[in-house]
């Protein structure tokens, strides 16, 4: 088990102006960031991050989404990170996530849900190598 998990807060949420109030919750929850950039994502680098997602249906739409506007990816660390910040951001569909979670305070819907959270220990190492160098990280 790791202590660290990686998140972005995804195009629909930087566009509404949540990114202050979902970082905050983010803190608030007892995860401090090891590193975070605000960024564009191509198409390309979009497809690359959701390589695993290549033949499903939905892929396209996802880097088309993915690539519309800036995101905020970050490394966040805490004792068993992956799964707090699962509970933290709640299910992908806002309407079956907890109160209070993220996603059911910011997210519109199943494609466009706010914030994305590392699945594993794994893939937390996977996607904060795909952002950040070694220099980037505190």
């Amino acid at each position: 088990m790791s202590n660290r998990t990686f998140t972005m807060i995804k195009p629909d949420a930087t566009s509404k102006g949540y990114t202050g109030a979902i970082l905050d919750q983010i803190i608030k929850a007892g995860f401090s960031v090891k590193a975070m950039k605000w960024i564009k994502l191509s198409e390309e680098q979009a497809g690359l991050f959701y390589d695993i997602h290549r033949e499903r249906p939905f892929f396209g739409e996802l880097v088309d989404f993915m690539s519309s506007g800036p995101i905020v990816a970050a490394i966040l660390e805490k004792e068993n990170a992956v799964a707090d910040f699962r509970e933290l951001i709640g299910a992908t569909n806002p309407a079956n996530a907890a109160e209070g979670t993220i996603r059911k305070r910011f997210a519109a819907s199943i494609g466009e849900n706010a914030v994305h959270g590392s699945d594993s220990d794994e893939n937390a190492v996977i996607e904060g190598d795909f952002f950040f160098s070694k220099l980037e990280r505190f």
